[in-house]
């Protein structure tokens, strides 16, 4: 039952969409927000408070702790739990010690928090309306985003969630400016019969719940793993060095990539071993700007004033000995002992490689190397045919004399 709220949808033989195990895994493995409780096959260290907590998903987006009364809940197990109205129906993703860490990490008070109550584990009416409620959601959201575009409104109905028990759908939106919902709230109580809820989400959100691969060629990590969305800046692009192309550097979601800031820490850390990339050096040839940094090799590279075409790589202690010097009023009187030369470019000639005509002596004109035709050969065949007409015909075997 754990692959029973999954996103992705279904095939036509009722089988999770993109599972290989046919639904029968029983722990939903493939969902966003699995958890991997590594305390399971350890003693009970917190006391006997670990059984009252439960973490349960809902429709692999949205996760919610719940207090359990007089049960006993695994991971896998599907529930039946309070909502706002009515109940929904959810699957246990965690439990035991794990879930007073994830409780102390996301800053939930066990003490002080307003819990709601798990009512029992979900029957087999409980699990078929879900699983009508599920089916639903697909033709739902194609509905409701033909009537938010009769509207006219400027918004885009991303994803569309029903309570277990059908009696309210929550429809995710995404806008860039202020949606009045007065008509299409009312349009929507009439064609669905449901209670209305509207949730705004961010761009960011909305590709997690779409999916799709990214340019690594693997999943997108707000649809597989990510759930903690940080402001990604440009400046995390310049101090990795990369350049500022928006169309290298935006996702899905046409946002900067999250994976930017992933090793952002590292170049941070590596970059205060390195001088103002400001700073200018003095020398006898005269001043020398910075132009690039490159961490890995640990050089900055510096034109000259005078020179400013000529690329000059400089060791960053050679850099930190020229400041002193400049500090102390003196000034340096080359930047290296061997400056970086390119290398020079290579033009290679890749036509006639063996010997060969190419395909375009043909359009050439006559004299410039196209075909010629040979001499005569054209009168040969008219006075050849001037003859044979001009020659006596013989007496045939059958003529009458």
């Amino acid at each position: 039952m754990g692959c029973s709220g999954c996103s992705n949808g279904k095939t036509e033989n009722g089988l999770p969409r993109g599972c290989k195990n046919n639904g029968a895994c029983q722990t939903g493995s493939c969902d966003k927000l699995s958890v991997f409780n590594y305390l399971a096959n350890m003693e009970e260290t917190v006391g006997y408070t670990v059984s009252e907590f439960v973490e349960v998903r809902f429709k692999n987006t949205r996760k919610q702790f719940f207090k359990q009364e007089n049960l006993r809940l695994v991971e896998g197990d599907v529930v039946a739990v309070e909502a706002s109205p009515g109940h929904d129906v959810g699957t246990v993703s965690l439990s035991g010690d794990l879930v007073l860490l994830q409780m102390r990490k996301r800053n939930v008070d066990s003490a002080t928090s307003d819990f709601k109550k798990i009512y029992r584990k979900a029957t087999t009416s409980d699990i078929e309306t879900w699983q009508q409620a599920v089916e639903l959601e697909k033709k739902t959201k194609t509905r409701a985003r033909i009537i938010a575009r009769e509207l006219g409104l400027n918004m885009k109905i991303s994803d569309v969630e029903y309570q277990a028990d059908m009696s309210k759908a929550v429809f995710y939106y995404t806008s860039e400016d202020r949606v009045d919902f007065r008509d299409l709230i009312r349009k929507y109580a009439e064609e669905f019969k449901v209670r209305i809820e509207m949730k705004q989400i961010g761009a960011r959100q909305e590709a997690a719940r779409v999916g799709g691969i990214g340019t690594c060629g693997r999943e997108l990590c707000c649809s597989t793993w990510l759930t903690d969305f940080r402001t990604v800046s440009t400046s995390a692009a310049r101090y990795q060095q990369l350049s500022l192309n928006p169309q290298k550097l935006a996702g899905q979601c046409g946002k900067l990539k999250c994976c930017l800031n992933y090793e952002l820490d590292s170049y941070l850390d590596a970059l205060k071993d390195f001088p103002n990339q400001k700073s200018k050096l003095e020398t006898e040839k005269g001043t020398a700007f910075a132009q690039k940094v490159d961490i890995f090799k640990g050089v900055m590279w510096f034109t000259l004033r005078d020179d400013p075409s000529n690329f000059i790589e400089v060791p960053v202690e050679r850099v930190k000995e020229i400041l002193k010097m400049n500090k102390e009023g003196k000034k340096a009187p080359i930047l290296v002992e061997k400056e970086y030369v390119a290398a020079p470019v290579v033009k290679h000639d890749y036509e006639n490689v063996v010997g060969q005509d190419d395909l375009t002596r043909f359009d050439r004109p006559k004299g410039q190397g196209g075909q010629k035709k040979k001499k005569g050969s054209g009168n040969k065949r008219r006075n050849n045919r001037n003859r044979n007409r001009n020659k006596p015909q013989g007496n045939k075997p059958n003529d009458a004399n």
